[in-house]
């Protein structure tokens, strides 16, 4: 055999009484009073999150409740400058010198119009005196 599987052998010989040992009863008195420490902290964490949960339940629900509000007037707000804006009379499209300017353009092309269909043509009358 090679030394390291006699040296492995001799360990694992050595080893097995320890871990097939039965505890005493000390370190089972002392194992036992360790896991009910854990359990009574579990205990108190679980309270703990419950406690915290609802906390936070409560908490989103005031800030939810606050942003309705905020939101609620400010669509009222909102309204009331709509409705001011329909009742206020829209402003004109052109202002009072642009208007009399189209009233003088028409006048004027008015004008221009009149005056051809009036003149005629010029080859009817020169025939006639001709």
């Amino acid at each position: 055999m090679r030394p390291t599987t006699l040296t492995l052998s001799l360990a694992l010989c050595l080893l097995a009484p320890a871990l097939h040992a039965e505890p005493t009863p000390e370190e089972t008195e002392a194992t036992q009073a360790r896991i009910d420490a854990l359990e009574q902290r579990l205990a108190l964490s679980e309270d703990q999150r419950v406690q915290l949960s609802e906390q936070l339940q409560e908490q989103s629900a005031e800030r939810e409740s606050i942003q309705l509000q905020r939101l609620r007037q400010e669509n009222q707000r909102l309204k009331l400058q709509l409705k001011t804006a329909q009742a206020q009379t829209p402003p004109p499209l052109i202002n009072e010198r642009q208007q009399w300017f189209a009233v003088g353009a028409g006048a004027g092309l008015l004008g221009v119009l009149i005056g051809a269909l009036l003149r005629g043509s010029r080859r009817k009358r020169r025939e006639w005196t001709n």
